[in-house]
């Protein structure tokens, strides 16, 4: 076959006018990879089955973990909501942006002034209080390429003019600046981006259905599907009779050792077997099941990646304790294993193995890269700095080029955590205290419960994790937190 000199110019102009992803589907004579991308909100490492949980039922999400790959040690960027939701969307470090804390929190004049902080060692970093619009997103960089973008739940990502329609979602369910129901978790909702439904209709069901309504309108075209759960974040509360099944359950749960212990200061829940909490996650899961099945029914289930992570740790320290992280330690709010490592699987239809488990260390900051190179799409490295794609590790290589994984809060949490950041590095994290310099080193292949503090015996790796640490701060003009002139003597 021939093509005049005509013909290849107006193939060529063609080309230009539609974008990549009409060139890759003409040249490979394939249809472009959607995206369903799920996040749990407070749901803990050890909150699903197939992460051991003795005492959730989670059958969805652990069907989806055996279609895909599952990943054991997959970290939120940080130990609250927001900043991870920004690394997310941003492919940055919360510390890079200055988005360090949950939005809404006080800033530091409010702590001053004793509102908060008062008698505190330190007034906490100033921070930012909404992903900034100058942070090219990844719903916004897929829209560009031809996509539907569409979110649902939990946004929690600033103030009007910085919701999910402000960030490259062209549908917005349910995302505003609140980052927990605001009238729980039935209808009627009073949410001013999410219309009532029926009286007593469930928020996660809501959520899913809206999801699968807008998978089904659009199987013939690219899309990214977004659905944020304000499951299992507080107010505690489901369905009776999930509550009734999972009170009798939890009368026959056989319990090994003590229901409670300590952390720090604060109380914290040893063992999983608060009936309220495991009803949020199976009426969670149930709704991961009616988007998985949307998926299958729309066709699309071998062209459609989907994602499952958790924004932090679950809630174990505080506001009601509703879950226990062991054998991490801490939970929600604390710089320990339990603040920080989620649950994380993805399913790649031709991709990655079914059934597989990477022990890779990966972070939150990777899909953004991750969602570019599975759509054939060019990297934007100066937009999304901090992540890493995760393609080499979903086609069976076993590492990545990356040093190290990074933490910066520099924020006493609700939970009962303090200012410090932290590094991990291979078996090795170390921890550094902002408000005495105190440093934890741990091994967590031999320590996964970060019990044996190992800095005083390794004085060489101590050192250069925390000038790895130091030197990252400084890379990403981290803010610090500041003695404060009204501590208690």
């Amino acid at each position: 076959m021939t093509f005049s000199c005509r013909t290849l110019v107006l193939v060529f102009l063609t080309v230009l006018m539609v974008g990549p992803l009409t060139v890759h589907s003409a040249l490979g004579n394939e249809k472009p990879l959607n995206f369903v991308f799920i996040l749990a909100d407070d749901l803990g490492w050890r909150d699903l089955g197939c992460y051991g949980s003795p005492f959730y039922e989670t059958p969805n999400v652990d069907r989806l973990a055996g279609e895909g790959m599952r990943f054991t040690n997959a970290y939120a960027a940080c130990p609250v909501c927001s900043p991870t939701r920004a690394s997310i969307l941003s492919g940055k470090y919360p510390a890079r942006m200055d988005t360090t804390d949950w939005f809404g929190a006080p800033q530091p004049e409010a702590s001053a002034s004793g509102r908060r902080f008062g008698k505190l060692p330190l007034l906490p970093a100033r921070y930012v209080e909404q992903l900034p619009l100058e942070e090219k997103t990844i719903a916004e960089t897929l829209r560009e390429a031809g996509y539907k973008t569409f979110f649902a739940g939990k946004w929690h990502l600033g103030k009007e003019g910085y919701w999910p329609e402000d960030q490259g979602f062209d549908v917005n369910k349910g995302g505003f600046t609140m980052g927990m129901p605001p009238a729980g978790y039935f209808s009627p909702y009073n949410n001013p981006r999410l219309a009532d439904g029926p009286e007593g209709e469930h928020l996660p069901a809501r959520l899913a259905n809206e999801t699968a309504s807008f998978i089904h309108e659009n199987r013939d075209a690219p899309f990214l599907a977004y659905l944020a759960f304000y499951s299992v974040h507080t107010p505690l509360m489901t369905q009776p009779n999930l509550e009734e099944k999972y009170q009798r359950k939890a009368k026959q749960h056989s319990r090994v050792g003590e229901t409670w212990g300590e952390e720090g200061s604060r109380r914290i829940r040893l063992v999983q077997d608060h009936a309220v909490y495991a009803g949020m996650i199976e009426a969670m899961d149930d709704a991961v099941g009616r988007v998985l099945e949307a998926i299958d029914e729309s066709g699309v289930a071998d062209r459609t990646v989907v994602i499952f992570m958790s924004d932090n740790g679950g809630l174990s320290t505080s506001e009601g304790h509703p879950t226990s992280n062991l054998p991490l330690r801490a939970g929600k709010g604390w710089l320990y294993e339990g603040g920080i490592r989620v649950p994380m699987v993805i399913k790649w239809p031709g991709g990655a193995a079914p059934g597989t488990v990477s022990h890779v260390l990966v972070n939150s900051t990777d899909f953004y890269p991750t969602l570019l190179e599975m759509a054939g799409l060019p990297l934007n490295p100066a937009q999304h700095s901090d992540g890493t794609s995760l393609v080499p590790l979903l086609k069976g290589v076993e590492s990545l080029d990356r040093e190290a994984l990074f933490w910066h809060y520099p924020h006493y949490g609700n939970q009962g955590g303090t200012p410090g950041g932290a590094v991990r590095r291979g078996d090795w994290k170390l921890t550094e205290w902002y408000e005495d310099g105190r440093i934890e080193l741990f091994n967590l292949r031999d320590d996964l419960g970060e019990t044996v503090n190992q800095a005083d015996e390794r004085p060489e790796l101590t050192r250069e994790l925390r000038g790895l640490l130091a030197s990252w701060r400084d890379s990403v003009s981290a803010k610090m937190p500041t003695p404060n002139p009204g501590a208690a003597p």
